[in-house]
């Protein structure tokens, strides 16, 4: 008799041994199917999905390249991950620190006092607000609770890579449209959209290449999308540029759209992870239902309630990343280099060696970020820094390459 493959018991602890004398039972050979059996991998058992996922590749940490180079932590600059180079906002980090004393409390778990407060800051209802462990895992929660097997997600070729990662890791497929002089094409996007596409991402600015849509054309192509497609645009720079789109009145319309934000960027809050979604109360409802218990900590509540309340803060941010987008703008055409104009808090440049020179820079103490990962093998990701900061990655990429 040939085997007909696994039956899995469900009772109890000893399923494995139940499927296990199952499958020996019916096997022509038993002894050899039985050492078979026990040579399954972990990878034979996983979800088929996370074969095709790639990985992640954040930037490098500072502990990390120093230990690779034998290099003093002090003295290395991280230019990689567009973080907030003047650190946290005082009052959120008052507030952190404050709340520690409390830390054998669990976290509210609906986070409650954050989404009053996001509600507040917006002019919005707590209920169409969804808190997540930063804006990645509210897109990922997104997905979660919307994608099937089979579905299409269409987005940008230049685009964050999480919004592929999103759409395989649920079984939908990826359609990334080319953006030329790496903007978003919107009319291309649309034209992308099938039956099968259940969500959109649009990322405004887009990380990594810093561009950005008219607020206008945005709206258009929100309002252009079928019924049964979820448009999110990800809006983790959105502080930044002068002009964005506003999307509540498109909410209030009744859009399927979603805004996605992070305290990551301009509020100096990326180790902390708060993000967190906003749009329909009815969409927020069966988000909230995939989110995982107590997945916001204590402190990053804490820190992002009173970090809405800085905005002295955030116009220094927003003040410094000026200044230091002409800074880094004028280095760079004085060695004759090209890079992408952007809206965010971050410069892509283009460079004959890009590989080599990333390596030696990384070797000199200064972190950037390779896109390779983003079919960009020549080009690198500079974050916006302090003046000093600018100054020093300057000079040392006009020494190496």
């Amino acid at each position: 008799m040939r085997w007909q493959g696994l039956v899995y018991s469900r009772k109890g602890s000893h399923a494995l041994q139940e499927a296990e004398a199952h499958f020996v039972l019916r096997a022509p050979n038993p002894h050899a199917q039985a050492v078979r059996m026990r040579n399954i991998s972990y990878a034979d058992l996983a979800n088929p999905s996370l074969h095709a996922l790639p990985t992640y590749e954040p930037g490098k940490p500072i502990e990390t390249v120093a230990l690779e180079y034998g290099i003093d932590a002090v003295s290395i600059v991280k230019m990689a991950s567009n973080e907030n180079p003047l650190g946290p906002s005082p009052m959120a980090l008052a507030a952190a620190s404050a709340v520690l004393r409390d830390a054998n409390f669990y976290p509210d778990g609906n986070t409650t006092l954050l989404r009053k407060k996001l509600a507040h800051h917006w002019g919005l209802a707590p209920d169409q607000f969804v808190i997540g462990n930063g804006s990645n895992e509210a897109m990922i929660l997104l997905a979660q609770s919307f994608l099937l097997p089979g579905d299409e997600v269409v987005f940008g070729s230049e685009a964050f890579i999480v919004y592929k990662l999103a759409a395989l890791l649920f079984g939908a497929k990826p359609i990334p449209v080319p953006m030329p002089a790496h903007t978003h094409d919107l009319d291309a996007m649309r034209d992308a959209v099938t039956a099968k596409t259940k969500l959109v991402f649009l990322a405004c600015p887009n990380n990594p290449t810093g561009t950005t849509n008219p607020p206008e054309a945005i709206l258009a192509f929100a309002r252009s999308l079928p019924p049964h497609v979820i448009l999110c645009v990800d809006e983790a720079y959105a502080e930044f540029p002068t002009l964005t789109a506003d999307l509540r009145p498109l909410i209030n319309e009744g859009r399927k759209i979603v805004g996605a934000r992070t305290f990551s960027k301009i509020y100096g809050l990326a180790g902390l992870r708060v993000g967190y979604l906003y749009g329909n109360p009815s969409l927020a409802t069966l988000v909230q239902k995939a989110r995982q218990p107590f997945n916001v900590n204590l402190v990053a509540q804490a820190a992002a309630i009173a970090a809405l309340d800085d905005t002295a803060f955030v116009h220094h941010a927003r003040e410094t990343n000026t200044a230091g987008m002409h800074q880094l703008a004028t280095g760079l055409r004085s060695m004759h280099l090209d890079f992408i104009p952007s809206e965010g808090n971050f410069l892509v440049f283009h460079t004959t060696g890009a590989k080599r020179i990333f390596d030696t820079l990384q070797q000199r103490g200064v972190i950037v970020r390779p896109l390779v990962g983003y079919g960009m093998p020549e080009s690198l990701r500079v974050t916006v820094g302090t003046h000093a900061q600018n100054e020093r990655f300057l000079q040392t990429l006009y020494e190496v390459r």
